[in-house]
């Protein structure tokens, strides 16, 4: 045996503890023994075995369970501070699978990377795993990269450049560059499985917002942002920005169905004011942005009716007349 092999030891016999034990499945010396040959193509005697666990355990903290201790094998239990529970992985593997803001071949090496933190068992239940949604996943392989850059940029109060892509419709549907903005980085933001950049542009003064997956060619440029916003702004934005359209916010009252409390809570928070009306609805007033929360309540048009104010109630009125005409 070289010494490549002789002091591999410990990882190969850790290597197999972790991929091929659990509570439920220990295993003997002579199956860690077998393991090692057949994954690794190395020759390792009993003793070896007992001795590199010996140190895993004592010397270095795992966690190993040994025969003497248990009467049936050697396995090894999961460190709680620093591997995920089996569930965890599977939250993380669907959380990328379903978002859209990452690209499928990108999601499959981080899926790829998760499963390789669990054991063959749990690995095992996941051999049926399927997507059950229509895929409406962004084709930009760059995310993830844009995340980095623009955390970077945001720690050392650089500013950033890039490209942002929108989709055309000429003779066929294609997407072009629609700006190439210089921005100064405030925040990242995640809403409705998209994630979004908090900034201000050069040529600005209030914050403006871009969807990330829609960025290609973050450029980091060296060069502080003179104007800085504060937090307080910056989060104000943030949670006035109904849909992400950022901007001045205004009070606005409305009547709502009691169908709606749930989604009303998890998307404008537990501080809005809220009264019940009926057993049917209750009365919410909240501080939003009136663009996007004119689509939150066309998309509930039914189940929404705005009280104040009269302008937003009133454009309300003819989007919903012009649309009983265009059905009649």
């Amino acid at each position: 045996m070289d010494l490549f092999e002789k002091n591999g030891n410990c990882l190969y016999i850790l290597h197999v503890l972790k991929k091929y034990t659990d509570e439920d499945h220990a295993i003997s010396v002579a199956e860690i023994q077998r393991k090692i040959k057949e994954i690794f193509d190395v020759d390792i005697d009993s003793r070896t075995i007992r001795r590199n666990i010996t140190l895993l355990k004592y010397k270095l903290n795992y966690d190993i369970s040994t025969r003497d201790e248990n009467k049936r094998g050697y396995y090894i239990t999961r460190d709680p501070e620093t591997d995920f529970e089996a569930g965890e992985i599977r939250a993380i593997i669907d959380t990328f699978n379903y978002s859209n803001f990452i690209a499928p071949s990108v999601a499959k090496g981080i899926i790829g990377k998760c499963k390789n933190l669990q054991n063959v068992y749990e690995n095992e239940k996941l051999k049926d795993y399927q997507i059950l949604v229509p895929d409406n996943k962004t084709q930009n392989k760059e995310v993830i990269k844009n995340l980095e850059d623009i955390s970077e940029a945001i720690l050392n109060n650089n500013k950033i450049s890039f490209e942002y892509w929108k989709y055309r419709l000429n003779d066929k549907l294609e997407k072009q560059i629609s700006s190439s903005p210089t921005v100064s980085p405030y925040a990242i933001v995640y809403n409705k499985q998209e994630f979004y950049l908090i900034c201000l542009k050069d040529d600005k003064e209030e914050l403006s917002h871009y969807r990330i997956d829609k960025m290609k060619n973050v450029k980091v440029i060296k060069k502080s942002s003179v104007t800085r916003k504060t937090k307080k702004e910056v989060r104000d934005f943030a949670l006035s920005a109904v849909e992400m359209f950022g901007g001045k916010t205004t009070k606005i009252t409305v009547i709502c169905n009691n169908i709606l409390l749930d989604e009303v809570i998890e998307r404008f928070g537990k501080d809005i004011k809220i009264k019940k009306v009926d057993e049917d609805s209750f009365k919410m007033t909240v501080d939003a942005n009136i663009m996007g929360f004119k689509f939150w309540v066309m998309r509930n048009m039914d189940m929404v009716t705005v009280v104040t104010p009269t302008e937003l109630r009133k454009e309300l009125k003819e989007i919903a007349e012009k649309a009983y005409n265009e059905y009649k």
